[in-house]
């Protein structure tokens, strides 16, 4: 055999995402961009801030020489200062730059992360529904995946999370604004969660960790805000990245923040920066680093995500699905109107409507919509998802 057995079984188990995305390719060409709507990937369709390319230019046309070749793993220390004085603004616990470590972006920090973390056998908990992604990335570390359901309206069930508890588990992965349902925790629920983790940790004699991915952190919509973790736990570590905020996904540029008051924090550190070269990622795109530490308070216009969120769930609620209303990120994860939701997205896909199933997402019963498209595609695809449930109705 070519390749190795687990390679063999995730190749056969491959993201239901890049299925749907291939899929969509596949119609685009037999039936015309133009009348395929395709909702599969979290590919945002909003360009850069200006300031972006603004910024970019007087970059490269820096003399100084130096400029493209390597840095410490951790980061340029100036760019890692920046990021710590951004955190500075909205967090309790005042950080310096040895507490940020810059990646090639958020899936790299996450590896990055369990990389540090995990011995063999540790488990990480993921209530979900969740970026099935996380499961590989955990295993990569020879960690495993012990996943816990959230409550009906997503929010996390911190009893059943308790319930999931062992000696083995090292930390509980949180994604929030959340890919796929759009929920953002409440304060509420972080500071239990952190309560059940203390009570754990104290039983274990050693800490288990909250790992929350935020990419999505400036996605919110409403008035609603994220609450800060690290002013929630000291066991906390952040994983984010710029591809969402700034449109940056294809620049791989990201970073890892590490609470100050972390127990072991400065082995915990030293650990991150081995990772980051055993891995073989090597240090972050040194121009991104130099770029972003200029962009910390921009972000595209989240305006626009609103009104197709909007359009979408008035559309979708009025011809009879089960939704409830995304607060943050840019995916609408509706129930679907038959048990078997691989079924109901190939309805869709009758009508070249793009969608994942819930099962991508330990979710079965549910498909998830990404909405950061063209509000062209929205309104094209809205008569296709009146028509496909009516179907189901009759």
């Amino acid at each position: 055999m070519s390749v190795a057995d687990k390679i063999k079984i995730s190749i056969d188990n491959s993201s239901w995402i890049r299925k749907m995305f291939e899929e969509g390719l596949r119609r685009k060409e037999k039936y015309g961009a133009d009348n395929v709507f395709d909702f599969s990937i979290g590919n945002p369709n909003l360009e850069p801030p200006a300031r972006f390319k603004e910024v970019l230019v007087d970059l490269l046309k820096d003399p100084q020489p130096g400029n493209h070749g390597y840095m410490p793993n951790a980061g340029f220390e100036n760019t890692r200062q920046a990021l710590a004085e951004y955190l500075n603004r909205t967090n309790r616990p005042q950080f310096t730059a040895e507490e940020i470590i810059m990646t090639p972006g958020a899936s790299a920090g996450c590896n990055v992360v369990f990389k540090t973390i995990l011995n063999p056998g540790d488990e990480v908990i993921i209530p979900a529904p969740y970026f099935f992604e996380y499961n590989p990335w955990i295993e990569n570390h020879q960690g495993v995946p012990r996943i816990v359901s959230t409550r009906p309206d997503f929010q996390l069930d911190c009893e059943a999370i308790s319930e999931a508890i062992t000696e083995a588990t090292r930390a509980v992965l949180i994604n929030s604004p959340n890919n796929p349902s759009g929920k953002v925790y409440t304060e509420a629920e972080i500071a239990e969660l952190a309560a059940v983790l203390r009570h754990h940790g104290e039983k274990l004699g050693r800490p288990i960790y909250i790992v929350s991915d935020e990419p999505y952190r400036k996605i919110v919509y409403d008035g609603i805000s994220v609450p800060s973790i690290f002013d929630a736990y000291d066991e906390s570590l952040v994983i984010s990245s710029f591809s969402k905020a700034l449109s940056l996904p294809g620049e791989r540029i990201g970073y890892v923040a590490v609470n100050p008051n972390l127990t072991d924090k400065d082995m915990m550190l030293q650990g991150l920066v081995l990772s980051i070269r055993v891995l073989g990622y090597t240090c972050a795109p040194a121009l991104m680093q130099r770029a972003v530490a200029q962009l910390l308070d921009e972000s595209v216009d989240v305006s626009f995500y609103k009104k197709n969120r909007d359009m979408l769930v008035e559309g979708l609620l009025s011809y009879g699905y089960d939704a409830r209303v995304p607060e943050g990120a840019f995916y609408l994860f509706p129930r679907t109107p038959i048990e078997d939701d691989v079924a109901f997205v190939k309805a869709l896909q009758e009508e070249n409507i793009l969608t994942v199933p819930g099962k991508g997402f330990a979710a079965p019963g549910h498909f998830r919509i990404s909405y950061c498209v063209s509000p062209k595609t929205v309104e094209g695809a809205l008569p296709g998802f009146e028509r496909v449930i009516n179907k189901f109705r009759t």
